[in-house]
């Protein structure tokens, strides 16, 4: 197996791990982002006016003479060409310009929206006083209804400004900044600008703004066009779905019904002009056929007339009856090629089908003219002018007989399309859609909350565990364990944790702190210790006050000394006095030691306060006196503890750092920078110290097990607000 190839999956799975771990940690976060994102989503929601949605069914019926494709073929045609002719024109300004005009849908009459919440004020009873500046925006319940609008060109697409006054009256402000009075009912004129305008309607307390417009056709027309939806219903099916949204469905049904109605009466019209245009055409053709037939009728009798009397063998009335018939049927395929020639091309399957039969009528014509050239010259005239005389007659017949057809037909059309389902509105509207935008947002925003878990996770490096202070060059010399009272009752409780809870396992890890320093301090200088940490809030007065009780509790006897002398607290755990005097007094030479020792509830263990706290701590730290004291400690104790403020706050650790046997920094887990531990280290080094070790204090087992990490600190170096 590849060595290296084995690392790298392993990589891989850890980092997946990571990335998982790191989400799970982020699910305050997502929560968070997710609730904020729906409280967006819900007041987009809320302002937002919602869409219907009306429909209705048309069915395009076969023309007659329309090819129709074989089967095969058919599947792979998208659509029937005709439909895609036909749902043009339903959207063409032919059809919607008239509803337009019939339904004056190029007036726009709006109420002035507040800003942000504008429209939920329209749809809700929202309790927003109407006083002040929110009395001129629309209001649920405000009504306003447009009788008659004409303005003149130049103002067209130009908003009129409308207040609402007392009593039904109401004020307009025209593009050109002067105003109209006006009261509802009664018709407004400005002659001067060619403005007229009523009001059917306006329930709206005093001083309610309305905007009135007057778009153009055009304008009207592509907003009507672009809520307007038209598809097929199935391939080649001819039924066509008409959809049209709009905020108010009882309008959307409305406007609708206007195209569905509009569309029909123009294919019925469109009919109707076809019918018009044979019947102009039969009717030139009428006195002509008329003349042809009388012409024919003189020629026959003058001939017979002439030759007083010819016989007809049965055979010539034969011949003459199918030349008769055959010239009728081919004088009819001209009219009807006449007609057709106005609705297909030659190539059509239609006009190529007439000139088939036309030309199979010739041939068979010639056969039986050549049959007509073998009689005799006589019973031949008399043939062929009674042949002229029967073509004629059908001719003139059959144009009679189709003229009353189309008459009918004119007076008849019903066009090729019809109305299947009347429009219709659901009232559950198609947008916004609620239950869509919800669930959108909700993952946007637990996606968001993830992605700043992780942004942090991988942007704010902590202390993690023990693995990155070793990388750093940093002994630790014991993990503590969060305490069960700090995650119940948070930081803030004075009691110490060895006396009060002794089984608790952080007080188990300052025991194992204990035994390491026990060994760890056998070269030491001095028997003292200085704890400090980088920031305020890693615990570091915790850890020294359980360190000194478990090390009392050993048979030890300890000394803790309260060397914060600008925010030091442990005097609370003792119920010492605030005004007792204890290490600044000390090292200012006010008092000796035996005075600001003092005895602690726990046996071998004593403690010294910080007194009053002076103006110049470190000023005082670095006298000899400070040495002096732990000197004479060593030699009463056999550990003294110095809690210290941090080491990035104040340079007083650092002071005392340089009396002391060693200098212990407390590291909190998962809070503490790495960073921060580095910096620690620069500025005891450049003092010419050397951190002794490091303690990981607040060492939370679940988020180990979970693989996450809780962002709830927030470190600011201003020490002087800030206690430990």
């Amino acid at each position: 197996m590849n060595m290296t190839s084995s690392r790298g999956e392993a990589e891989d799975e850890i980092d997946l791990t990571r990335l998982a771990q790191s989400i799970w940690a982020s699910r305050y976060w997502m929560l968070a982002c997710g609730f904020l994102s729906l409280f967006g989503a819900s007041f987009y929601l809320a302002n937002t006016q919602p869409t219907y949605q009306a429909d209705t069914l048309l069915q395009l019926e076969t023309r007659s003479g329309a090819m129709a494709l074989p089967t095969a073929l058919s599947d792979f045609v998208a659509s029937d060409p005709r439909t895609v002719t036909e749902m043009e024109i339903i959207r063409s300004r032919l059809i919607i310009s008239k509803v337009v005009a019939d339904l004056n849908l190029d007036w726009v009459v709006e109420p002035r929206l507040a800003p942000l919440f504008g429209t939920a004020l329209l749809r809700y009873d929202l309790p927003v006083p109407d006083v002040g500046p929110m009395r001129s925006f629309g209001r649920k319940g405000d009504i306003i209804e447009l009788g008659l609008l004409e303005v003149p060109p130049q103002w067209v697409d130009q908003p009129l400004d409308l207040t609402a006054n007392e009593g039904g009256a109401y004020s307009v402000v025209l593009p050109d900044g002067t105003s109209l009075q006006g009261t509802v009912g009664e018709l407004v004129r400005d002659a001067a600008h060619g403005l007229t305008l009523r009001l059917d309607a306006l329930t709206a307390p005093a001083g309610r703004r309305f905007t009135i417009l007057q778009l153009s056709e055009r304008t009207a027309i592509e907003r009507v066009r672009a809520d307007l939806s038209v598809v097929e219903s199935g391939k080649q099916s001819g039924i066509l779905s008409l959809r049209f949204n709009d905020g108010h469905p009882d309008r959307a049904v409305v406007i609708l019904n206007g195209i569905a109605e509009s569309y029909v009466k123009q294919n019925i019209d469109r009919s109707a002009a076809e019918a018009a245009s044979s019947l102009d055409f039969i009717e030139q053709q009428l006195p002509l056929a008329k003349a042809k037939l009388d012409a024919a009728e003189t020629a026959l009798n003058v001939y017979l007339q002439k030759q007083q009397s010819v016989d007809l063998t049965l055979e010539t009335e034969n011949v003459l009856t199918q030349v008769t018939k055959i010239e009728a049927d081919l004088a009819d395929l001209q009219t009807r090629e006449d007609e057709i020639k106005q609705l297909y091309k030659v190539s059509h399957p239609v006009y190529q089908q007439l000139l088939a039969q036309r030309a199979r009528l010739q041939e068979t014509l010639q056969s039986l003219r050549a049959e007509v050239e073998t009689l005799p010259e006589t019973q031949r005239e008399v043939v062929n002018l009674t042949a002229s005389l029967e073509l004629a007659r059908n001719v003139y017949t059959e144009l009679l007989s189709r003229a009353q057809e189309v008459r009918v037909l004119k007076a008849s059309t019903i066009g090729n399309v019809r109305i299947i389902d009347t429009a219709g509105a659901s009232l559950i509207p198609v947008a916004p859609r609620k239950s869509m935008i919800l669930a959108i947002s909700l993952l946007f925003g637990l996606m968001t909350g993830a992605g700043i878990g992780i942004m942090r996770t991988w942007l704010r490096r902590t202390v993690h565990g023990t693995e990155a202070l070793e990388k750093m060059g940093l002994s630790v010399f014991a993990t503590i364990n969060l305490a069960r009272s700090a995650r119940q009752k948070g930081r803030g409780d004075h009691s110490i944790l060895a006396v009060s809870d002794p089984t608790d396992l952080a007080v188990e890890g300052l025991r194992s702190l204990r035994t390491s320093l026990q060994f760890g301090m056998l070269d030491s200088k001095s028997k003292s210790i200085a704890i400090t940490s980088t920031a305020p809030g890693a615990g570091k007065s915790f850890t020294a006050t359980n360190l000194a009780v478990v090390s009392a509790q050993a048979g030890q006897k300890i000394c803790l000394i309260d060397a914060d002398m600008r925010r030091g607290q442990l005097r609370k755990l003792f119920d010492c006095p605030k005004n007792a005097a204890g290490l600044s007094e000390y090292l200012a030479g006010e008092k000796t030691l035996e005075e600001v020792i003092r005895r602690s509830p726990i046996d071998g263990m004593d403690y010294i306060p910080t007194g009053r706290f002076p103006p110049n701590p470190s000023e005082l730290l670095m006298r000899k006196t400070l040495d002096e004291l732990v000197a004479e400690l060593d030699s009463r104790y056999d550990l003294s503890l110095f809690d210290c403020p941090p080491v990035l706050a104040v340079t007083d650790p650092v002071v005392v750092g340089r009396a002391t046997g060693g200098v212990l920094a407390v590291v909190r887990y998962d809070e503490t920078p790495l960073a921060e531990v580095n910096a620690l280290m620069k500025t005891l080094e450049t003092a010419g110290l050397r951190l002794t070790g490091t303690i990981l204090n607040g060492f939370d087992p679940r988020k180990a097990r979970a693989g996450g990490y809780s962002y709830n600190y927030n470190y600011r170096y201003d020490y002087k607000r800030r206690g430990d």
